[in-house]
């Protein structure tokens, strides 16, 4: 890996999130430094309290956390609540030498970081923080492209256009079960008889096991693949193929990744919601970069969000700006 900070030492710190993960390594890969993941399970009764009241940060990680140790990084990115007082312990042992990227509001003080990346939905603002329009991610033209020509065999059977289904699952604000899978593939069943499309499904981590099985039931046989969730996940070529993205509501992260590819993505709505949710995804349709779905296909254009890069961007000025004074 290359880029203009390849030199720089760097860790990725978050909790066993995928989504998170994902957040951080986007922005690692878009400076093009290979990261060291460090993943944090904190202990009680840190697990319960907010970050500013986690006394003796480093004593909160609990079993199956990575240690956190000198020598420190050059560069921490960071995501998630339990990350927050990690973080700015780091950036404190370190001397201030530690350049910190916090992504998401830490609902702290911005300036204990040097750097704070929060989507527009959220209400965190400052001199060192930086609004994007949704989360940040690997997706990039080079790995669709790559990823697609990879597995193309494996979906050359299914008809054209293709639909390409990311499913999500329960989460504190929406419910995605049995029944309501059950309507999105009586939905995409309706597609292939009047339209022919194909249909290739991917579901996440938090996808309901019945779910999933009562979507595929209802979809059309030779028209449609189900990652059942064994080998590679095939997430990024069904991307880069895809003539058409359905996405449920639930992830701000997968509806952010679909929209980077240019195709039209049609989100589904799910039962719930929140203020969060509801802004960001009232800002995509404003933008024209998203649709609801409702049972059909509709086809536009728009400029494919490119917040990754963007942040990338300010990262690197910062730290040439530090490093020149």
């Amino acid at each position: 890996m290359s880029g203009p900070a390849a030199g720089l030492r760097c860790w990725v710190l978050s909790e066993d999130k995928a989504g998170m993960f994902n957040q951080c390594l986007g922005l690692a890969e878009a400076l093009g430094v290979r990261p060291e993941c460090r993943t944090v399970r904190p202990r009680a009764p840190w697990s319960r309290l907010p970050p500013q009241l986690w006394w003796r940060p480093f004593a909160a990680l609990g079993p199956g956390s990575d240690p956190l140790a000198p020598p420190w990084p050059d560069l921490l990115i960071a995501t998630g609540r339990a990350t927050v007082a990690l973080s700015i312990a780091v950036r404190r042992a370190s001397g201030g030498r530690t350049f910190t990227v916090q992504i998401q509001d830490p609902r702290v003080d911005a300036a204990r970081f040097d750097l704070v990346v929060v989507p527009g939905h959220d209400r965190c603002r400052g001199p060192n923080v930086v609004v994007t329009r949704g989360a940040l991610h690997r997706v990039t033209r080079a790995r669709l492209d790559a990823e697609a020509a990879r597995r193309a065999p494996e979906l050359a059977a299914l008809p054209r256009p293709l639909v390409a289904v990311l499913l999500g699952g329960a989460n504190r604000y929406y419910r995605f079960g049995p029944g309501e899978a059950a309507r999105l593939g009586d939905q995409l069943a309706a597609l292939h008889r009047a339209e022919g499309v194909g249909v290739a499904v991917t579901p996440s981590r938090r996808t309901d096991p019945a779910a999933l099985r009562a979507l595929a039931a209802r979809l059309p046989a030779g028209a449609a693949v189900v990652w059942d969730g064994s080998g590679e996940n095939p997430y990024f070529a069904y991307l880069g193929l895809a003539d058409h993205i359905v996405v449920t509501s639930d992830s701000v992260s997968m509806v952010s990744e679909a929209a980077a590819t240019g195709r039209p993505v049609h989100v589904l709505a799910l039962r719930g919601g929140g203020r969060k949710f509801r802004a960001f995804h009232r800002g995509l349709e404003q933008a024209g970069i998203t649709r609801p779905f409702r049972g059909r296909l509709d086809t536009w254009t728009y400029t494919p969000p490119d917040d990754t890069a963007s942040v990338a961007a300010e990262v690197m000025r910062r730290l040439q700006s530090r490093g020149s004074s």
